[in-house]
């Protein structure tokens, strides 16, 4: 085993750049399929901080989502997918290659799955700018925010985002208000996207 090289947290045309490569790669036989959904039920049932009505609604929205994802609009074809692409999981050593970590998502499904985690950044929370997100479109050389499908796959995307913290929350009470916060947005109680105040859980 060698230890991973000084690095950084990759940048939007890295982070394409890789995945477009990943992309490109045929699919393993030992990757099954994605599944999008993977304990989020478990994790709106243990929602100790939250009220009765925050779990039913999340419970009917996971369901709703799973009915569309049945439905999910004709894209790219399917192909490996790193399944969890954010900064964190994408660095770039001193030496300036670019290396996926934290592959536990890694299956087989939509490329815009990866693709959607950078576009969310944008139009879900303002974390990036026009420009930094019109660098990784470029370099990918898709715009996933112009797919049919993006609305479904940032929806998807934001509800694991929101029962990550629901879970962590259960677990460390002091992630109460992020995780009621993020309910809140979903459920449309703070106005429209981009939405402020959704934070790291540490």
């Amino acid at each position: 085993m060698e230890e991973l090289p000084p690095h950084r947290n990759g940048q939007p045309a890295e982070i394409a750049g890789a995945l477009h490569h990943l992309h490109t790669l045929p699919s393993p036989p030992f990757l099954s399929q994605v599944d999008p959904f993977v304990r989020l039920a478990e994790r709106i049932a243990a929602a100790r901080t939250l009220g009765a009505s925050d779990r039913e609604w999340l419970s009917t929205h996971l369901d709703d989502l799973h009915v569309e994802w049945d439905a999910l609009p004709t894209g790219l074809p399917w192909c490996p997918i790193h399944g969890d692409a954010w900064d964190g999981n994408v660095v770039t050593t001193d030496a300036g290659v670019t290396l996926f970590l934290d592959l536990e998502r890694a299956s087989v499904g939509p490329p815009e799955w990866d693709l959607v985690h950078t576009a969310i950044k944008l139009t879900s929370f303002g974390w990036i700018s026009q420009a930094e997100y019109d660098t990784f479109s470029d370099a990918y050389g898709v715009d996933v925010t112009a797919w049919a499908g993006f609305e479904l796959l940032r929806d998807i995307r934001e509800m694991r985002m929101t029962c990550m913290a629901v879970q962590t929350a259960a677990e460390n009470f002091a992630h109460a208000h992020q995780a009621q916060h993020r309910v809140d947005c979903l459920r449309e109680r703070l106005g429209r996207r981009p939405w402020p105040g959704w934070e790291p859980l540490s």
